[in-house]
């Protein structure tokens, strides 16, 4: 998957979603959570919907892989390993989400992850 190119006006763009990216991460630590969720929802879904910076619409989504298999194909995310192992890959943490950008039916990466992932025992 290529990358598209990130001129000035849509770096801001992704620095927002990155820093609503750790915003919804540190909310999962509160135990009354439930209204910034609310409110980290409707950033997200203002991002997704048609963006005036786009020309003809358009919009970034943010994706949290977090649990999914990674393997060194995979060209959506930047990894470090932790531990030792290197088979049975797992995304353990997201430093950074991928953020795609979409427009009808079409979507493109313009940030990878970074995450790391770990081995993960097999059952």
């Amino acid at each position: 998957m290529n990358l598209i190119t990130v001129n000035p006006q849509l770096k801001v763009f992704l620095d927002v979603l990155n820093q609503i990216f750790d915003i919804e991460k540190k909310a999962e630590r509160i135990e009354e959570r439930n209204s910034i969720h609310r409110n980290v929802r409707r950033l997200k879904e203002i991002f997704e919907e048609d963006l005036p910076i786009f020309k003809s619409g358009g919009g970034l989504i943010v994706e949290n892989p977090i649990g999914e298999k990674y393997d060194e194909t995979r060209g959506d995310c930047e990894a470090s390993i932790s531990g030792e192992g290197t088979e049975n890959l797992v995304i353990e943490e997201v430093i950074k989400p991928i953020i795609y950008f979409h427009q009808d039916g079409f979507r493109q990466i313009v940030q990878k992850g970074v995450v790391i992932v770990k081995s993960k025992e097999k059952d």
